[in-house]
């Protein structure tokens, strides 16, 4: 693969005043370091890695232009000459990296997590326990002016411009719409009233920073919510806000508290796309779009397709920070590509915890992983090819060490390999592509089909445990019979699904098998997944909501059992657990909680519940009860005096975790 692969991803964006170098922005994401103690250093060293690996333009996380705008009690805001100065540090070790940032302003409004709040009216968020107060006249006027100010301070920290955050549901986006704004004075009513909001500050930026200054305006295209905007009054504002001075409209889809997926996994790539090329048939100004675009070749036919102008990427550069340079050098293959999972980024920042990359633990930790230090090579065996072991086996090799990965299946890959047969799960297969080849580059040996001998351990001098889970058994009266099977049997074809079928587990795995029972393997289209969703295609609908009715999917009857009472996957993560639980409902999957298990029949399964004794019918029972460590060797092992090293689901295996998985791995990898 050459550069001319990616011809338009490269192609420069000239703005008038300033020249982008490319069509790639990496888009905001708050990481939690701006609050950290040494946050900005830390900061510093996180963007100027990414300007290094070639991306065209920064955006960073959001940062308040005031005190009552922030998003939760000390997050980060632009109000004074100490954050300022603090700023210089990243603003400097970016364009020491040839690279441009951008510095987004972002008010929380009534999404504020915090007792004291404000917004258009005093109306609650449904994502926050805190009401907040309506603002008066006079301090909308203050605000506006606290944005422009903190424009200026931007320009003062030696940023290339700004976004302003527009959407998403933020207090700018609640000024929109009549779902959050029932004012009934200059700034509420009339469309022409509410969106005076954004054009004033856009206005009052340009006028204060100059021509030569980049603003983004981060707009609204598909608000996904009830009583959202009209299509064409999204068209009006953007019009507008080209005409108030904005160098670049950004494209934003779904407020944080609509009830349709935008980001997730299971969100077919560049799903919205569609909604930015819309736009940008009105406007003359570069447009932006975004969402789901992980991959250049996903980036590059958007643009071929008159989509938009430029392309955003932010869980992409989490994921590598090389991304640019690797497209350009015509080596996507080695691209680790973001999958989507949101569990160590997103999930960590509604944690308030910093947030990292299931893929790739480095990320926001630029400062603290020790460093490719010279080492003494050894041999190395690692022991089971699911992701600890992959994690490990590739670290080992590319600080030079001598590293042999064996693995008892036919193809690497473990319970990762499992979770992408699963529809809405295939990013995974990217995962494992970029395993098998950056093993291949650093010179790891791997042996599938084959099981390590305890004579084996003699050739080598440490060893890597990474033999991973085991499905758990279950005690259960009939759990003998030919038609009761366990997950990983029916996951990796071994096992013809039924047509009645019991899951037996509501945790990650049992949801992730009933949808392969529901969906299969093969990913959703963009047009299955929008109609499921019931959003409209059409762009004519308010909020981008269609009416319709979404298209059934179920072809086989699936009931989800689960002892404990609760809901289904509530050990998930915050920001992907709703989402499975509304496709589920969505699909017409069955669930029962708080139950016992009496006993399993040819027929079916009997279980109490509410006192009551219930027989559900099934021609299969899927076990997905939890998975035990896989240990038959370590005894052993160990017996033979070499070190042997034990991580992954070998160590623990409770939930089934690749985030920590992987981690293990590179720290085995860099201890060794």
């Amino acid at each position: 693969m050459t550069n001319s692969s990616f011809p338009l991803l490269f192609e420069p964006l000239d703005l008038g005043f300033t020249t982008i170098k490319n069509r790639i922005l990496m888009g905001s994401m708050h990481t939690g370091l701006e609050e950290e103690k040494d946050g900005f250093r830390k900061l510093a060293k996180f963007y100027a890695t990414r300007a290094s690996g070639g991306v065209g333009l920064i955006v960073t996380g959001g940062i308040s232009p005031d005190f009552f705008g922030r998003l939760t009690p000390g997050a980060a805001k632009m109000t004074s000459q100490r954050d300022v100065q603090n700023h210089r540090m990243i603003t400097d070790a970016v364009h020491e990296q040839g690279g441009k940032i951008c510095m987004q302003i972002l008010h929380a409004g009534r999404y504020a997590y915090q007792p004291i709040s404000f917004a258009p009216s005093r109306i609650k968020a449904p994502i926050t326990p805190f009401t907040p107060f309506a603002m008066p006249s006079w301090m909308v006027k203050r605000t506006i002016r606290n944005f422009i100010r903190a424009a200026e301070l931007a320009a003062q920290a030696g940023y290339d411009g700004v976004e302003v955050m527009g959407s998403e549901g933020y207090l700018i986006n609640q000024f929109l719409v009549t779902h959050t704004n029932q004012r009934t004075d200059e700034w509420g009513g009339s469309f022409e009233n509410r969106m005076r909001f954004p054009l004033e500050i856009v206005k009052g930026i340009r006028e204060k920073v100059g021509r030569n200054f980049i603003i983004i305006y981060r707009l609204s295209m598909l608000d996904l919510i009830k009583d959202g905007q009209t299509p064409q009054e999204i068209v009006t504002l953007g019009k507008a806000i080209e005409a108030a001075g904005a160098s670049l409209i950004n494209t934003g889809i779904g407020w944080h508290e609509a009830r349709i997926p935008t980001i997730a996994q299971m969100v077919p790539r560049a799903a919205f796309t569609w909604v930015t090329k819309n736009i940008k048939k009105e406007l003359r100004i570069p447009v932006i779009t975004t969402n789901r675009i992980n991959m250049p070749e996903v980036a590059e036919a958007v643009l071929r397709d008159g989509e938009a102008d430029m392309v955003s990427m932010a869980r992409p550069f989490l994921a590598d920070p090389d991304f640019v340079n690797k497209a350009k050098q015509g080596a996507s293959h080695e691209i680790n590509t973001c999958i989507a999972c949101n569990q160590a980024c997103l999930d960590h920042i509604f944690n308030r915890k910093v947030a990292t990359c299931l893929v790739n633990p480095f990320a926001c930790r630029e400062t603290e992983w020790p460093q490719w230090n010279h080492v003494t090579v050894k041999n190395v065996a690692v022991l089971g090819a699911g992701p600890a072991g992959l994690s490990a086996a590739l670290i080992l090799g590319r600080r030079g060490h001598h590293v042999t990965l064996f693995e008892q299946g036919e193809e690497i890959g473990g319970q990762l390999r499992l979770a992408s047969q699963v529809s809405g799960k295939e990013e995974f297969r990217e995962t494992l592509r970029y395993y098998q080849v950056m093993l291949a580059k650093f010179k790891v040996h791997i042996k599938t089909s084959t099981t390590f001998q305890i004579d084996d351990a003699t050739a080598f001098d440490e060893i890597v445990y990474a033999a991973g889970v085991i499905p758990k058994k279950i005690d259960i009266e009939g759990s003998q019979l030919p038609h009761v099977v366990t997950y990983d049997r029916l996951l990796s074809g071994s096992v013809v699904p039924g047509k009645n079928i019991v899951v037996i587990g509501a945790g990650g795995i049992g949801i992730d098998t009933a949808m392969f029972l529901i969906k299969g393997c093969e990913p959703e289209t963009k047009h299955e997944f929008l109609n499921r969703w019931k959003v409209d295609e059409t762009w004519t609908q308010r909020g981008g909501l269609s009416k319709d009715k979404a298209a059934a999917f179920l072809t086989r009857n699936i009931t989800i059992l689960q002892r404990s009472k609760g809901k289904p996957g509530k050990h998930l993560g915050k920001t992907t657990a709703w989402i499975h639980r509304e496709e589920l409902k969505i699909l017409g999957v069955k669930f029962f909680d708080e139950l016992q298990y009496e006993r399993i029949t040819p027929d079916g399964i009997e279980i109490q519940r509410n006192g009551e004794h219930v027989m559900i019918p099934a021609d299969q029972i899927v076990i997905c009860a939890g998975q035990t460590s896989n240990t038959a060797m370590l005894e052993n092992l160990k017996a033979t005096g070499k070190p042997v090293h034990v991580i992954g689901g070998a160590l623990r295996a409770g939930e089934l975790d690749a985030k920590r998985a992987i981690e293990e791995g590179m720290r085995i990898g860099f201890a060794i």
